[in-house]
């Protein structure tokens, strides 16, 4: 019988093992002697559409390009010329770049623009080996190989780029998220991550993803590093702020969400994580990236009212929690019901009218929320996570997120039985009191009455002039038409 030792030095090098086996078949590659199981490598069917952006769709390929995909066509290549000549003389601030950045930056120009939005050649230049030096660390000691190669796996199957197992990006993506789990090891690796660093592949060579993600967990612009850590914290000060802002704007959808306990944390978890990708379409997604990248995280906020705005009528009408649920996660993903500039220029209204009530950023964060360890420095993982022994128990932090989802839902109802009636009818127009300092700005945000702070204001998400602008531009254009690959 082995010793308590002999087990667990037994546990470590199968362990050491496996890592070795999984990096080698990345390593690989596509090589005709790497090992993939048939059900690994989905089956090509040639007939299938395979959209500008590399997702196959289950429709036939058209005979012929129509007028309008022609038109949309020289018109992107005039915006090409235009963003060369901005990428040239580079100034964030400019109001140009902003207009543009709405307008959709067109598909070419996407990976030079999210680099300079990301400032990833800096980063790159002031990190010289950084990168290699993370990656050969983590062939030795990373402790999350196993978790990355099944996300890896699962990633973007329907797109070209990611659907033969062992390509060039499904290892480009295993090695970003490798190197960075043990760049971040506070953070490690959440699942999130893989899709995120995903779109960043899509766009960019393996290093320069590296980077992007980096920037994109540790800059205070967008902080995903509070969304992916234990505990998920920006997490639930976004869905409290979330549901402060349903609660002001639209009480009548937020009370019929808690009449059928559809919480804000089962729909909004890839809004949030993933900032839209795979509950939207793709090409919708990217235009919300792209704002994202410019703005910072207050978008994903003004996004996720966006959505429940223009569908409001609609999710009024479904009367159970699994239909609501399938329509947000499922259904506006494969026909969201507008085109894309109209849901643009939707969420540019909801960002102005959000803004002038300071209600475009939720409170502050904590300091849980960004990196406390110094970043790049190896720290070698206890035996417990190198074995990837389970947990029997919570940790004190998971049970603290809990209990915060059972505290918001109790508040959440106790707010919706001093709102409106449920009968009242709730149209584009919505009355609020709008604070006359921050502290009653606060107080408002924890749930207090505004009523005696201030004057009544209208808040508002149609504005006239882009409302006629947005009317007249689809008088050719079915108003309920997705234009994917657009």
């Amino acid at each position: 019988m082995m010793t308590i030792d002999e087990e667990q030095q037994a546990l470590l090098n199968r362990a050491a093992e496996e890592r070795e086996l999984i990096f080698n078949r990345y390593s690989l590659g596509l090589d005709p002697t790497n090992q993939v199981d048939p059900w690994e490598n989905p089956t090509y069917e040639i007939y299938h559409i395979t959209d500008k952006y590399g997702f196959m769709h289950d429709s036939r390929l058209p005979d012929r390009r129509d007028s309008h995909e022609i038109q949309r066509t020289k018109i992107e290549l005039e915006r090409d010329k235009k963003w060369h000549k901005m990428l040239a003389d580079w100034n964030p601030r400019h109001e140009k770049l902003r207009k543009r950045v709405f307008k959709g930056i067109p598909d070419r120009m996407r990976w030079p623009a999210w680099k300079k939005l990301l400032n990833v050649e800096e980063s790159m230049a002031t990190n010289e080996k950084v990168y290699q030096n993370m990656l050969d660390l983590s062939r030795k000691y990373s402790t999350e190989v196993r978790q990355i190669d099944s996300d890896v796996n699962r990633q973007f199957r329907d797109n070209l780029a990611f659907r033969e197992r062992y390509s060039v990006k499904q290892v480009s993506l295993f090695n970003v998220l490798n190197a960075y789990s043990i760049y971040n090891p506070e953070l490690g690796y959440c699942q999130g991550m893989a899709c995120v660093a995903g779109v960043l592949l899509l766009y960019m060579q393996e290093e320069e993803a590296f980077w992007a993600l980096n920037a994109l967990i540790v800059n205070e612009k967008f902080a995903m590093h509070g969304l992916f850590i234990e505990g998920f914290p920006k997490l639930t000060r976004f869905l409290e702020h979330h549901d402060r802002i349903m609660l002001k704007i639209m009480p009548k959808l937020h009370k019929h969400f808690m009449k059928h306990n559809v919480d804000a944390i089962l729909y909004s978890i890839k809004w949030f994580f993933v900032v839209f990708v795979e509950r939207i379409p793709f090409s919708l997604s990217l235009r919300v990236w792209d704002i994202f990248l410019l703005e910072g995280d207050r978008v994903i906020t003004a996004m996720a009212i966006t959505i429940l705005y223009l569908h409001k009528n609609e999710l009024l009408r479904l009367k159970d929690m699994d239909t609501i649920l399938e329509y947000l996660q499922v259904k506006l993903h494969k026909n969201f019901g507008y085109n894309d500039d109209y849901a643009i220029e939707a969420l540019e209204r909801v960002m102005k009218k959000l803004k002038e009530h300071k209600l475009d950023v939720p409170p502050p964060a904590k300091v849980n929320e960004f990196p406390t360890k110094p970043l790049g420095q190896f720290v070698e993982a206890d035996v417990e996570k190198k074995i990837g022994r389970r947990r029997s128990e919570y940790t004190d932090t998971e049970k603290q997120v809990i209990s915060d989802v059972i505290l918001r839902q109790e508040q959440n109802a106790i707010e919706v039985q001093s709102t409106v009636s449920y009968e009242t009818s709730e149209c584009a127009t919505v009355t609020l009191t709008v604070p006359e300092d921050n502290h009653s700005i606060r107080s408002s945000l924890a749930g207090t009455s505004m009523a005696s702070h201030g004057s009544s204001e209208t808040f508002s998400l149609e504005d006239n002039n882009i409302h006629l602008k947005t009317a007249n531009a689809l008088q050719n254009t079915p108003q309920r038409e997705v234009l994917m690959g657009t």
